[in-house]
C-alpha cells in the first residue's frame, strides 16, 4: 500500500503530548486477493507521546479495482533514534532497518467479495519516502 500524504497540520502540545493530523489525499494497494485505489479523505491522528513515540490513528476508504468499498482502520506505532525521526517527520527518506513502524490494521466491506475481510487479523510494516507512507499489510494465519 502506498499513502500520498500532504504536510502535518500541527494542533500542538495537549495534555503532555504533541497532536498533529497527517491528511492522506490518495494512494494505491495490490496483493494476492484484492487490489485498488485509496480514496481521499483519510487522516491519520498522531500522538508523540512524552517517551517521542509516535501513536498512530488512521482511517482510510479503499476502492477495489471491482469498486467495493472497504473501510481500513488502524492504530499503531513509531519510534526510533531522535535523528531518524526528525528525517521522517520532514519528510525526507529515512532507512527503514533505522527505525519501528508497525501497524494493526482492521477492515469492514458490505461486499461479499471481500467479506473474508471483516474477520481477519492482520499486521503492518511501514515506511516514509519523501511523498508517501508505503505499507506491507498481513493476514495473521
Amino acid at each position: 500500500m502506498r499513502l500520498e500524504v500532504k504536510p502535518y497540520q500541527v494542533i500542538g502540545p495537549t495534555h503532555g503530548a504533541i497532536r498533529r493530523v497527517g491528511l492522506v489525499p490518495g494512494g494505491t494497494f495490490a496483493g494476492d486477493r484484492l487490489s485498488g485505489a485509496v480514496l481521499e479523505g483519510g487522516n491519520d491522528w498522531q500522538t508523540i507521546r512524552a517517551d517521542r513515540a509516535t501513536t498512530l490513528d488512521v482511517r482510510l476508504v479503499l476502492k477495489t479495482t471491482d469498486d467495493a468499498l472497504i473501510g481500513m482502520t488502524y492504530q499503531g506505532i513509531r519510534y526510533g533514534p531522535p535523528d531518524i525521526i526528525a528525517r521522517v517527520d520532514k519528510g525526507d527518506a529515512a532507512d527503514p532497518a533505522l527505525y519501528y513502524f508497525r501497524t494493526t490494521p482492521t477492515f469492514e466491506t458490505a461486499s461479499q467479495n471481500y467479506d473474508w475481510m471483516n474477520r481477519i487479523t492482520a499486521v503492518g510494516l511501514g515506511y516514509r519516502t519523501t511523498t508517501a507512507v508505503i505499507y506491507s499489510v498481513f493476514e495473521i494465519l
